[in-house]
């Protein structure tokens, strides 16, 4: 009876890893400086090219190594040991620190002061047109 490894999907490993930072297929396409569509693309291949993967990598805030082994229970298991207070040699992530890029609050703040400023033209516009008539 043989044992041999089923290869590691790598483009499901992204897309794993993007859910779980909480990241949309646009934001991490725009942090490339690709398309959600090519987003999509790479996540449901089962290889990706090195270089790309590098990019990706930065991207998402971890290491071309994580992407690669990662798996479900590698991550249940380093939640476990991180709250656990016992870290030391445990996971795959090498117990490298997630920095998130953006606060979603922010965004949220932002898309709301961006569509409140869109209202404002709108009613500026109207206004205008109603002088005209």
């Amino acid at each position: 009876m043989s044992t041999a490894t089923k290869p590691r999907h790598i483009g499901r490993n992204i897309s794993r890893i993007r859910e779980l930072r909480g990241m949309k297929q646009e934001v991490l396409g725009e942090a490339i400086g690709t398309s959600q569509k090519y987003i999509s693309v790479i996540e449901s291949s089962e290889t990706v090219d090195p270089a790309k993967l590098k990019e990706i990598a930065k991207a998402l805030g971890v290491t071309v190594e994580a992407i690669e082994n990662f798996s479900e229970e590698s991550v249940f298991s380093y939640f476990n040991n991180f709250y656990d207070n016992s870290t030391a040699g445990s996971g795959s992530f090498n117990n490298h620190p997630s920095h998130c890029t953006f606060n979603p609050l922010e965004k949220v703040v932002e898309l709301f002061e961006r569509l409140v400023q869109a209202e404002k033209d709108k009613v500026e516009y109207l206004e205008k047109l109603m002088k005209r008539k």
